[in-house]
């Protein structure tokens, strides 16, 4: 069954984070709707492209400008019947803005399905959601996801974390799995 399903994305917002859940998850026939507060549909994001080729940390370099399709002013939460939340730079300053924690809130509030990855992690830990929750993320966000109230799972990048209706990874290496189970999640969904 077809689901619509919300995206959460701000400038400088990882290039394939955004990019390949919102095609997959089109592709599998749901509705993708991706907003970012304070743009329009038909305006665009920055991307960057997180690489990881030998240096402590990832490197950051430009990717493409992605195309938003909603409104995030317009956005009523209690239309969509799922969540996904990118990671990147994005989360950084979108964490500080009380309506996309409003909107986050809700998803939880609702048990309706969820999927974080990478950097995702540090809106829903400002968010105040993750209390008793078990969830992975970038490792560089674990102590954050800690202190918010989770259990922290290490995994390998290429693997996908699922407690109930929250369905994280560490960063998009883990796509395969993370899509897959969140596509089981949605399909178990009401």
């Amino acid at each position: 069954m077809s689901k619509k399903i919300l995206f959460l994305v701000g400038d400088y917002v990882e290039t394939l984070e955004a990019f390949v859940p919102f095609q997959a998850l089109g592709a599998m026939g749901h509705e993708c709707v991706a907003v970012c507060p304070d743009k329009q549909a038909g305006d665009t994001v920055r991307t960057a492209v997180h690489d990881f080729d030998g240096a402590q940390t990832y490197s950051e370099k430009p990717g493409h400008l992605f195309h938003l399709n909603g409104d995030f002013d317009g956005v009523n939460p209690a239309e969509f019947d799922a969540l996904v939340v990118p990671g990147g730079r994005a989360p950084e300053y979108l964490r500080l803005d009380d309506r996309v924690l409003d909107v986050v809130r809700h998803f939880f509030r609702e048990d309706k399905p969820v999927a974080a990855i990478c950097h995702a992690l540090q809106i829903l830990s400002a968010a105040g959601v993750l209390t008793g929750r078990t969830c992975t993320a970038y490792a560089a966000c674990g102590p954050e996801v800690s202190a918010a109230g989770a259990t922290y799972e290490e995994v390998e990048p290429t693997e996908a974390v699922v407690d109930g209706n929250l369905v994280t990874s560490p960063a998009w290496p883990g796509h395969a799995k993370w899509l897959k189970a969140f596509a089981g999640v949605l399909a178990g969904a009401a």
